[in-house]
């Protein structure tokens, strides 16, 4: 970052640098509102330095300030029409643009760095939740296979056919060539071996 090194601008630093400045502020400042583009060009070197000095004041940094202070000088070109001498100088009303422009991107540069720290910490949020989840899902499957070799081998293979495979009880007893009566207890007694063993309460 390149901060700004500038002097202090005042007024009468300003003035005693171009004497009669301030008095041709106004003449200037009626011919830009005409859309005068050499009134412009004077109005441009009278302002440009204290609206820099204004600029990085607020923002600390050099070449920031210098962007914003291009963005105030055309926002003078354009608004001139609408400025209005009972409610200061036209020195004032361009200082305060330039403080209003300098706060605003002050605000839209903290703005984005908050997004910014949003979006990365609900990246790695989600990262986090993903591998917590698929480790989670990793432990519980390993604990179920753990839990069904402690079943018999008819228990085991009614439970396998009918919730990994998705089969009826009519399908499982089929496919095992057993009495319905038969898979239906031994599927009952697995399931509830199978919930001991893994700790799961009623």
């Amino acid at each position: 970052m390149r901060y700004c090194r500038i002097a202090p601008v005042t007024d009468n630093a300003r003035t005693n640098a171009n004497p009669g400045l301030e008095a041709d502020l106004p003449s200037l400042m009626e011919k830009v509102a005409q859309g005068d583009r050499d009134a412009f060009t004077g109005m441009f070197h009278a302002v440009s330095e204290p609206v820099f000095g204004v600029v990085c004041g607020v923002l600390r940094d050099r070449a920031m300030s210098e962007e914003v202070s291009q963005e105030v000088l055309v926002e003078v070109w354009r608004t001139a029409p609408r400025y209005n001498p009972g409610r200061g100088s036209v020195i004032t009303w361009v200082l305060t643009m330039a403080h209003r422009r300098a706060v605003d991107r002050v605000r839209s540069e903290q703005a984005t760095s908050s997004r910014e720290e949003r979006a990365a910490r609900l990246a790695r949020g989600t990262e986090f939740d993903e591998v917590a989840e698929e480790v989670e899902v990793r432990m519980e499957s390993a604990a179920v296979r753990a839990c069904l070799r402690g079943l018999s081998e008819l228990q085991r293979q009614s439970v396998t056919l009918a919730y990994y495979q998705g089969l009826t009880y009519r399908e499982v007893a089929e496919r095992l060539a057993q009495p319905l009566g038969t898979i239906k207890s031994r599927m009952r007694d697995g399931l509830i071996r199978l919930r001991d063993c893994l700790g799961v309460t009623a």
